[in-house]
């Protein structure tokens, strides 16, 4: 069984897909930096990294969940010499022990993003 998880506090699919799936663990779309408010993307890889873990935090809230329950994520760069920046940002909302994860660089993210994150999260 499972069911589509929805919240107003991030930004509405772009096209044919749920924000999240709860098949007994919650899978979490990836989230760009996007304010779900006005639709802009946030400036700079800092304020989009930020932006993309809130809007994953109102997706896991619509499920009854939070960051802690996050097992695993995929961060999408379209450079990764912004790294450490990055994980900088990334690493003041997990904490240990710190889900899986697997960064990687593309050519391209939706809007022109700098970094996409999806997440994994259980009860």
């Amino acid at each position: 069984m499972k069911e589509a998880v929805s919240s107003k506090s991030a930004p509405a699919p772009i096209g044919p897909y749920s924000q999240a799936v709860d098949a007994g663990a919650v899978y979490c779309s990836g989230q760009v930096g996007v304010n779900p408010e006005t639709g802009d993307l946030e400036e700079g890889i800092v304020a989009q990294t930020r932006r993309a873990v809130s809007n994953l935090e109102g997706v896991l809230a619509a499920a009854g969940l939070g960051l802690d329950n996050v097992v695993k994520t995929t961060v999408f760069m379209a450079d990764l010499k912004e790294y450490a920046q990055m994980n900088e940002e990334y690493s003041k909302h997990f904490s240990a022990p710190y889900p899986a994860r697997s960064t990687v660089q593309v050519s391209a993210l939706p809007k022109g993003a700098r970094v996409e994150i999806d997440a994994v999260a259980t009860r």
